[in-house]
């Protein structure tokens, strides 16, 4: 993160180590303040305006700009978000949950601020829909057509996933230390873990790539994940590519 500047590099740090945030977590946190920092350099007219917007560096923000920062300019960037970059109401919700989270460690934790900007900000409205599953025959289905070079590896993802409410980080994350007998153990949001049984169709699912897992040329950090993609590395979250 050299790219980005010691008041933001301090609170990411501060998310990690004292609020024990997981890894991705914190990324996000990153991401979502980079492209705020980036708007309000341009709507305090700090960059050329012919700049390409993913192109603005951010590692001279300092405390005396982000003192000028108001509740109308961060009711402005939620605007650039809806009609410029589109942001559905769940990714605009969870900016804003950056942003407050931020702006409160400034004022609240290390004292840096004495107004909070986001304090009186709401989130955007999320509409409540129904979670979508899928029938048995449909799973079924799906785990018929699993197919290719790595359909071992493949076929035990989805059967994991069907079986175990698993979500992508946990998947990604698990080692073949965490198998135990009939258990497995996954770390979930919040670095919170927790022990999940297996039935006969995961064990055998993972039994069957266990067999074709390759051993040889694995990358050394990853010699412990379970799923590895075809570079011989642990699978990456972002993206969940070039399986």
């Amino acid at each position: 993160m050299n790219d980005y500047p010691i008041i933001l590099n301090d609170f990411l740090v501060y998310m990690e180590t004292i609020r024990g945030k997981s890894p991705n977590t914190v990324d996000e946190y990153a991401l979502d303040l980079r492209m705020f920092f980036r708007y309000i350099k341009i709507l305090k007219k700090r960059v050329s305006p012919n700049t390409e917007f993913n192109e603005i560096k951010i590692d001279d923000i300092d405390l005396e700009l982000i003192k000028q920062i108001t509740l109308s300019d961060i009711y402005s960037y939620l605007n650039f978000l809806a009609r410029e970059r589109k942001d559905n109401a769940a990714t605009r919700a969870r900016k804003v949950s950056s942003l407050k989270t931020f702006f409160k460690y400034l004022t609240v934790k290390t004292h840096q601020l004495s107004i909070n900007p986001t304090e009186t900000l709401d989130a955007p409205k999320i509409r409540a829909s129904l979670p979508v599953y899928l029938s048995l025959e449909e799973s079924i289905d799906l785990l018929k057509a699993v197919d290719g070079p790595n359909k071992e590896r493949d076929y035990a993802i989805l059967t994991l996933f069907l079986n175990c409410g698993l979500r992508l980080s946990e998947l990604v994350g698990i080692n073949l230390t965490d198998i135990k007998d009939n258990t497995i153990r996954v770390i979930g949001k919040g670095n919170k873990e927790r022990i999940i049984y297996l039935n006969d169709a995961c064990k055998n699912a993972i039994e069957a790539y266990l067999k074709t897992r390759p051993v040889d040329g694995v990358e050394y950090n990853s010699r412990n994940a379970l799923f590895l993609s075809k570079r011989k590395t642990r699978i990456s979250v972002k993206p969940f590519s070039g399986l």
